[in-house]
């Protein structure tokens, strides 16, 4: 029987997921990125429950995700990074500063691009 393969994506790669902050930092949402939530939620919530139960559940996911590893997911675009949801075309635009990380904007991936960039 062949011995199994390790996958290796290099140090780089995996540093970036194992880097905690060395102190915990507060999670923020800007007042916009509330708002653009709760109206994808509430647009999902009259097509199904299901949908919109699913959405609000991987918007959690990816809070949880982004508040206990900020740095594992790549810069993207004005010193912000981009959380991108599984299942629904929305990314979770936040920025990590010295004492929070401020969740900017929950911005649809086909519509208006970078419109959220004034709020930094």
């Amino acid at each position: 029987m062949p011995a199994r393969r390790r996958l290796c994506l290099g140090r780089k790669h995996v540093g970036a997921f194992t880097q905690r902050p060395s102190v915990a930092l507060d999670l923020e949402y800007l007042d916009e990125a509330v708002i653009e939530a709760a109206a994808a939620a509430e647009w999902y919530a009259t097509r199904s429950a299901t949908a919109a139960a699913g959405f609000e559940a991987e918007l959690d996911e990816a809070a949880s995700a982004i508040h206990t590893l900020p740095n594992a997911w790549p810069p993207y675009d004005h010193g912000t990074r981009r959380y991108l949801l599984r299942r629904y075309p929305f990314g979770v635009v936040y920025r990590v500063e010295r004492t929070r990380v401020l969740i900017v904007a929950i911005a649809h991936g086909r519509r208006r691009p970078g419109y959220w960039r004034d709020r930094i």
